[in-house]
């Protein structure tokens, strides 16, 4: 039935096509014979209409070899329009071979020439119109607008660029305009034409061309570009109020046979603020992760995922994910199964709490790690103040519990990872994961497995991040909402993050607390702003922000380390270590005792307790 199918399609679809190509070489000999005097050749003899006959059925059998008929002409490229000149070449000459074996007359060879010349024209503007007319798009590379279609200014005209274009034209359903013009910072590009699409300026014109050229949509085609040329151009283009696209980072990876599917995308919050990538020192990290078995709490996680996505190019011989959350780690195992199975490591999946100890227990006895990456954990500041007793149980004492279990079967590292909510806490989040701290400091002067801790701002894109929540309330017509003018937070990519989590644990020695360079503050209403202009609109008339107030532990700014904590450069650049005074064991378990006795009290005792444990800590209700 579908060989059936795919017959009568194939048929459809080529017959105007061999229609065409006969009618054309009946046409360009006739037009030859007449353009070159050759009054000699009589056009209605048998020799002359046999000649044709031949010639008719050579051309449709030879472009049948040459794929003429079975090729998506919507997609022609420069390849195909040298595959049409070998073609008709190849015909004409089999053509003249087989008229001169089987007749006894020959036309004259400037005949068959200028029929050639014709042909191959004929041959090609057939072709090359289906592409031009794909979905109604007959004038697209003169910048006509075809209706419903976007006026789309391109910045980049190189590879990416041209692929913008080409896919236009050809109609693609993922990238969708109307190409008006390119702007490119090379000189030598200005004023040339790439698929008939001018390069009209640099980028700095991009403002002006927007209002000259009635743009209404800019498509960022810099994929190779710096972050800090990607984020000047993103700045240009938000001045113009026109809806922000690009493509996808990783463009240049995609098989040339996909490249037709490769859609184009929103520009997000997280390009502006993305910086140059940190590359990952194999050599460096494999010093204690090469052919080890690596344990994942949290495994499921923003963090704790792409931990594990990060630890694949050191070669660990085992990946354990442990994590109480069966949906993400499902996942996560089939994304990453296949890439892990061929570099030969061995992934393994475990369900469970870091509160519930004989299941920890069962994990460290039957894998037996060398290397733990602590990542679980209650992180959302609101509902941990609406649940303290769950934040200290499964924040510390879960800690405690991983820890505990890390120095009991001799693992060579533990890596606690823990956040600038930490530093100077205003909620119990930050309160219990600055008591983790203290464990991990705890058991780095009584163990010797190597403690230590990694404390870092947001992460874009991970769970309960504000940029979803933004990009939610946009997409309903807002209004968006943040809770003060002036809040700032510190942001990082999750992949940065993870990287140097994984660079940290080899420069850890034991009770290290390490910071990652977060770079400069950003203004949440600034984020909020930006994501409003990228989508094509103006704040205050189109989409409204809305201060609702801060909430409860919610601080204005956040901070990296303490007064008391001076910090030291390290190897990597973009790590420092806390060089603080550290607490005393018999202090620790002190703390975490009254802890423990505090769990059965009401809410605000257990946060009066946790102040106790906890001197930096300032609850909300004092």
């Amino acid at each position: 039935m579908n060989s059936t199918r795919n017959i009568k399609r194939f048929i459809v679809r080529s017959l105007p096509l061999v229609i065409i190509d006969i009618a054309a070489t009946v046409v360009s000999f006739l037009i030859a014979a007449w353009g070159t005097r050759a009054g000699e050749i009589d056009l209605a003899s048998p020799f002359f209409i046999g000649q044709m006959v031949l010639l008719a059925a050579v051309n449709v059998i030879v472009f049948g070899i040459f794929r003429m008929y079975n090729s998506l002409w919507e997609y022609a490229s420069v390849d195909d329009a040298a595959r049409i000149v070998v073609a008709t070449v190849v015909a004409s000459v089999v053509g003249d071979v087989f008229g001169a074996l089987l007749f006894d007359e020959r036309m004259p060879f400037r005949v068959y020439i200028c029929a050639w010349a014709i042909l191959l024209i004929i041959c090609g503007m057939a072709r090359f119109s289906i592409r031009v007319n794909s979905k109604g798009r007959s004038w697209s590379f003169l910048g006509v607008k075809a209706p419903g279609e976007a006026r789309t200014l391109i910045v980049g005209a190189g590879e990416s660029g041209s692929l913008v274009v080409s896919r236009m034209l050809a109609g693609s359903d993922e990238i969708v305009g109307c190409p008006i013009g390119y702007v490119d910072d090379d000189g030598r590009k200005i004023g040339r034409r790439i698929h008939g699409v001018k390069v009209l300026g640099s980028c700095a014109d991009i403002p002006r061309l927007c209002k000259q050229f009635s743009v209404d949509q800019i498509v960022v085609a810099i994929p190779s570009g710096t972050q800090r040329q990607k984020r000047h151009v993103y700045d240009l283009c938000m001045e113009t109020g026109r809806k922000v696209l690009t493509l996808p980072e990783k463009v240049k990876d995609i098989p040339e046979e996909q490249l037709g599917r490769v859609p184009i995308r929103d520009v997000e919050v997280s390009d502006l603020l993305a910086r140059e990538e940190v590359a990952l020192d194999e050599g460096l990290v494999g010093t204690y992760l090469k052919g080890a078995v690596v344990l994942v709490t949290g495994g499921g996680g923003s963090i704790g995922s792409e931990l594990v996505r990060q630890l694949l190019p050191a070669k660990p011989a085992k990946i354990v994910l442990f994590d109480i959350y069966e949906n993400t780690v499902y996942e996560l195992y089939h994304e990453i199964s296949g890439a892990a199975r061929d570099a030969g490591i061995e992934i393994v999946t475990e369900i469970g709490s870091i509160t519930h100890l004989p299941a920890l227990e069962e994990v460290f006895e039957r894998h037996r790690p060398q290397v733990v990456f602590h990542a679980a954990a209650h992180k959302h500041v609101p509902l941990m103040e609406s649940n303290p007793r769950e934040a200290i149980e499964n924040n510390v004492f879960g800690t405690l519990n991983v820890a505990r279990m890390a120095d009991e079967c001799g693992c060579s590292h533990f890596i606690l990872i823990s956040t600038d909510k930490a530093v100077n806490p205003a909620n119990v989040m930050g309160a219990t994961k600055r008591m983790c701290e203290m464990i991990v400091q705890h058991y780095a002067q009584r163990s010797q497995t190597v403690f230590a801790s990694v404390r870092f701002g947001n992460v874009l894109g991970s769970h309960g991040s504000v940029i979803p929540l933004f990009k939610r309330q946009l997409k309903a017509g807002g209004p968006i909402t943040l809770t003060h003018q002036d809040i700032t937070r510190y942001f990082m990519t999750i992949p940065e993050a993870a990287r140097l989590v994984i660079t940290a644990g080899a420069l850890a020695e034991g009770g290290e607390i390490f910071v990652l360079d977060m770079g400069e503050p950003v203004r949440i209403y600034d984020l909020a702003e930006n994501l409003i202009r990228l989508s094509g609109l103006t704040v205050g008339e189109d989409i409204e922000i809305k201060v609702t107030g801060l909430r409860p532990g919610e601080k204005l700014y956040e901070e990296l380390n303490m007064d008391d904590e001076p910090t030291v450069p390290t190897a990597n650049g973009a790590i420092t270590v806390i060089k603080g005074v550290r607490p005393e064991v018999a202090s620790v378990e002190e703390r975490l005792a009254k802890l423990e006795a505090a769990l059965p009290q009401e809410r605000d005792d257990i946060k009066r307790v946790l102040k106790e444990a906890v001197p930096t800590y300032t609850p909300e209700f004092q």
